[in-house]
């Protein structure tokens, strides 16, 4: 074979890679190699003469699939780029778009987002009458959240309300009747949101036999990777896929399972080899990132969870520091502790872009954030709104979904509420022309009267056929279009224009609308991606992100704060078993993001109001911190880790004292 398997890689990757007929779970610890594992495995089974169109690589982001196979192409050739990859929505998508009709949709059903999801709710629950309730009625956005959650775990409205969500149970009922009500429309206009292509994927591959068998012929190596974060329907259509020949590896870390509030299901990976009779347990345990007194502190937090499979990380990269406790003052002295050791890091040779700081909730960083401002540290920040989410992107992609699916009622009612003279019931009015009456394009003289807008855009859709031009030329068309709205409409247009802009060159990457509007859907890309100048100012700063965003990413130095009770784990965990062992994930994710420093810290006097009144039984003041249990069982603190105090003006040794018992 060309390439020197054996030598590249480690006796359990090496393992994994050649382990090709029947199916296999592969438990890759944190830093274990993961990606490098199943780039190598996409290389072997091209190199035996497996044809690439045969092996399906399932991901949870298109980047990642793409990326790995262009790796694989590098270690082998072209015939890598051409195996079957990318996320399970863009893979439903692409089967979905061929055999639509089985499932009793047209071919050019439109794809929602999680907003227009959320309007379309909202279109139902005003139409079934339940807009005139008391106030703790849910709203759209929980609304959707309840029935998001019951889809992807495939489970009834009462129980996803009973366990996640008791203060709407009393409107159990009147949730279910949305849900019906939901799906009929989603139906009737040829809508999708992103559960209803798993759904339906799932309902293809279970009712039609033929189908399943063809899929399932045709993709005769099946690879998962990041199985640990997939949903109950994921799980069943990986199972579906399978059917005829039962070569699946997926690939994930049980210790790693951090997005149950995605619908993520713990479970999948737990019971992979009771669903897959047979299956084969290979486990990844040499470390590559952390020093092994890193190590040795998160296998002993991981050694306490209550279901695990068992796994001991190592590495050879024996010299190192040992992970240090910083018991602070107060969220002030936190932050200025942490400053301070940048700036030595910094003057050690330690690039800003190496160094992060992590935390449960984004408020968290907070106070640090004016702190690295006062000292001009630059740092960008993990979260935020998504691009696709801004209103004025949607206002213009809205204008595209009616080119694409004249029937997309939610994107014609935004669209019809931009024009200037049309209010909420000119637009429901408008609306029923077009799609209930199946007027299409031809609505009445009258109704053309309230707006030179309507006028306007009614002629731009008759002219603009997708076949007829590329979707950036039809986005700049509606660009001209929107400009004087878009004035009209928000104070800050200004700076929003760099957005729009951004829109336009993404646009120009197509040549298909279909697929410029189902990317954005499925694979939208971050605000922060786009800004001018990003990736330069990336280069020169640290980093704050939530734990749940760090997951996957690595640095140098890693600090991690408000390492509490009440913190981490959160104190909306208390009193929920699976929570809390989740939240030991989450820490465990948090600590093995380090590769040579890794700093914990907690306040030892806590101000913030946000929990306290749940936690702390309606106090309101000042209270003393406690440490967080993953650090206590065991004497974890003792055994593991330098401990360190910061912060003068306690009143005297004894209240510090008292303070750090506590």
């Amino acid at each position: 074979m060309k390439i020197d398997y054996k030598k590249e890689l480690n006796p359990a990757q090496l393992k994994a890679v050649e382990s090709t007929e029947g199916p296999y779970l592969v438990i890759a610890g944190a830093g274990s190699g993961k990606t490098r594992t199943l780039v190598y495995r996409v290389a072997y089974l091209v190199e035996k003469g497996i044809k690439p169109d045969r092996i399906l690589l399932l991901t949870f982001t298109r980047k990642a699939s793409e990326e790995m196979l262009v790796r694989a192409a590098k270690l082998l050739d072209d015939r890598c780029e051409r195996v079957a990859g990318g996320t399970f929505h863009s893979f439903a998508n692409k089967v979905l778009r061929k055999y639509s009709k089985l499932v009793e949709y047209p071919g050019n059903f439109t794809i929602m987002d999680e907003s227009d999801a959320e309007d379309a709710v909202n279109v139902v629950r005003v139409k079934l009458g339940f807009d005139h309730l008391e106030k703790h009625f849910p709203r759209k956005g929980a609304l959707l959240d309840v029935i998001s959650k019951s889809v992807n775990k495939s489970d009834d409205i009462g129980n996803v309300l009973e366990l996640e969500y008791p203060q709407f149970l009393e409107w159990e009922n009147a949730i279910k009747k949305i849900k019906e009500g939901y799906i009929k429309y989603k139906r009737e206009k040829s809508l999708m949101d992103y559960d209803d292509l798993l759904v339906f994927l799932k309902k293809l591959l279970q009712d039609h036999k033929d189908v399943r068998s063809k899929l399932s012929e045709q993709y005769q190596y099946i690879m998962v990777d990041e199985y640990q974060d997939t949903n109950k329907l994921q799980a069943d259509i990986v199972r579906l896929l399978a059917a005829e020949h039962d070569n699946v590896m997926v690939v994930g870390d049980d210790s790693q399972s951090i997005y149950s509030f995605r619908g993520a299901n713990f479970k999948n990976i737990i019971d992979f080899p009771k669903v897959f009779k047979g299956a084969k347990v290979i486990m990844l345990e040499e470390n590559y990132r952390s020093t092994q007194q890193i190590l040795d502190l998160t296998n002993e937090v991981i050694k306490n969870a209550e279901e695990k499979f068992e796994k001991v990380l190592f590495t050879k990269k024996r010299e190192g520091n040992c992970p240090v406790f910083v018991e602070a003052r107060d969220e002030n002295t936190q932050s200025r502790y942490i400053v301070q050791k940048i700036m030595e890091l910094v003057d050690e040779g330690v690039m800003l872009k190496e160094i992060a700081v992590l935390f449960r909730a984004g408020w968290h960083s907070n106070d640090l954030e004016v702190e690295l401002a006062n000292h001009d540290i630059p740092f960008v920040k993990y979260g935020g709104q998504r691009f696709v989410e801004a209103a004025h992107i949607k206002d213009v992609i809205s204008y595209l979904r009616i080119i694409h699916n004249p029937d997309d009622q939610v994107s014609w009612h935004r669209a019809l509420l931009l024009m200037r003279g049309i209010g909420q019931k000119t637009a429901a009015k408008i609306t029923e022309q077009i799609i209930e009456k199946k007027k299409g394009l031809e609505v009445d003289k009258e109704v053309l009267k309230k707006s030179a807008d309507l006028v306007n855009l009614i002629d731009m859709l008759k002219e603009l056929k997708p076949e007829k031009y590329a979707p950036v030329e039809i986005l700049k068309e509606f660009l001209k279009y929107y400009d004087p709205l878009l004035k009209a409409k928000y104070d800050d247009f200004h700076r929003r224009a760099p957005d729009l802009n951004s829109l336009e060159r993404i646009a120009s990457r197509y040549k298909s609308l279909e697929t410029f509007l189902t990317d954005m859907a499925l694979e939208p890309p971050e605000k922060s991606v786009l800004e001018a100048g990003f990736r330069g100012k990336h280069e020169h700063a640290m980093t704050l992100s939530t734990i749940h965003s760090a997951k996957g990413l690595e640095w140098h130095t890693v600090f991690v704060i408000y390492v509490a009770e009440g913190h981490l784990p959160s104190y909306q965990s208390m009193d929920d078993n699976d929570a809390i062992e989740e939240e030991r994930r989450l820490f465990y994710v948090a600590a093995t993001r380090a590769k040579e420093n890794l700093i914990l810290l907690k306040p030892a006097i806590d101000r913030s109001a946000r929990w306290m009144k749940s936690y702390a039984g309606g106090n309101t003041g000042s209270i003393f911190t406690e440490v967080s249990r993953f650090l206590k069982e065991g004497s974890i603190l003792e055994r593991f880790m330098d401990v360190e105090r910061a912060g003068e003006g306690f009143d005297d040794d004894v209240e510090f004292e008292e303070a750090f018992k506590v």
